[in-house]
């Protein structure tokens, strides 16, 4: 999806059903661990998804891991992938007013009023995301879910911000995933989450990008792959830094302060340990991290609807320090469009590129 494409709506053929159990992000990941345990979609994934066990022992999810886990299982799903074809629907979710404030905090937002003199908060974008990402969470964990959860990498993030949404404001939350695919390191897929009211109308909607990396296999419906252009190298234009606006400073606990507030204790962001039992060089930091804190610097006005994509690069090691370049197009009631870029200042690689434009 891009920032042009309409606002996204579940495909006819999918069924539409309340998910069943809590849908809390702890439990959630508590689920991955245990599918890790019994399942996963080939060999690769198997043995990745059973090395995060350990990670999410000593993470907060540790608490809800069923006791079962502490012996690994040896399931397998043979057979070509095949997403789920149903949405997941949740009603009644609000932003808490302390938890927006904690969220805003950590990734620098400063909240604003819904309207010019109202005395209502607007939630911010980013915070939309992490009310909505549990509800897409709980189809990512379906048993007939078909990649392993545990590592997957966020490519991607488009966003239809159509209006503002109020603190303490209960929307309905509807996700699904698709357009599963090949991807040269592994298989891709899209997880789409609309937040909409009580008319119907959709208030955001939100498509992530995820890469199940080292997982190759059998797509339904696709061909047998052989040298497709997806598996060839691919050129990309060396990154020319702009002039830097801002440099950012980030602890090695970034990972754990935005799981705190975002419930996403995937393990690749926690700690180095737990982000190289699943394949990675040392923790990352959340995408949705970079993208919150890169959207708070933009000069959006209040009421005014738009659009933000980003296209994740190189990943963040944890810690670090980034240099950031924001570009306004206007300011006020003039502004149009921001773009902000984060990267690595000594090795000259990109981190983020965030692109938003009025609606």
């Amino acid at each position: 999806m891009s920032a042009t494409d309409p606002v996204p709506s579940v495909p006819a053929d999918y069924e539409r059903t309340t998910p069943s159990g809590a849908v809390k992000l702890p439990a959630l990941y508590a689920s991955a661990g245990a599918r890790a345990a019994t399942s996963a979609a080939g060999g690769a994934a198997l043995s990745a998804s059973r090395k995060a066990l350990p990670a999410l022992r000593k993470s907060p999810v540790g608490r809800v891991l069923p006791a079962s886990l502490r012996t690994p299982g040896t399931g397998k799903v043979d057979g070509a992938l095949e997403l789920p074809r149903v949405a997941h629907v949740v009603e009644g979710l609000s932003a808490d007013a302390e938890w927006h404030e904690k969220f805003c905090r950590v990734v620098h937002a400063t909240p604003r009023p819904l309207a010019l003199g109202s005395a209502e908060t607007a939630v911010f974008s980013g915070a939309l995301h992490s009310l909505a990402f549990p509800v897409a969470m709980s189809v990512l964990t379906r048993r007939d879910f078909p990649l392993p959860v545990l590592g997957m990498v966020h490519i991607s993030n488009t966003v239809h911000h159509v209006s503002d949404v109020a603190v303490g404001e209960r929307v309905t939350a509807t996700a699904w995933t698709e357009n599963l695919r090949a991807h040269r390191a592994g298989t891709m897929l899209d997880a789409v989450v609309t937040l909409t009211r009580e008319d119907g109308s959709v208030a955001w909607a939100g498509r992530s990008g995820y890469l199940a990396k080292g997982v190759h296999t059998a797509i339904a419906g696709d061909a047998p792959r052989t040298n497709s252009e997806d598996d060839a190298p691919r050129e990309h234009a060396p990154f020319e830094a702009p002039q830097p606006t801002g440099q950012w400073s980030l602890g090695a606990g970034t990972g754990r302060e935005y799981a705190a507030v975002s419930g996403d204790y995937n393990p690749i962001h926690l700690s180095d340990p737990s982000a190289k039992a699943l394949g990675m060089k040392g923790a990352i930091a959340h995408g949705m991290y970079t993208a919150s804190r890169a959207l708070a610097l933009t000069g959006v006005p209040s009421e005014v609807p738009f659009t933000w994509s980003v296209e994740f690069a190189t990943p963040v090691r944890l810690p670090a320090t980034v240099t950031v370049a924001v570009d306004d197009d206007g300011r006020g009631a003039h502004w149009s469009a921001s773009r902000v870029q984060v990267w690595d200042p000594r090795r000259g690689r990109p981190h983020a590129d965030l692109r938003v434009a009025a609606l």
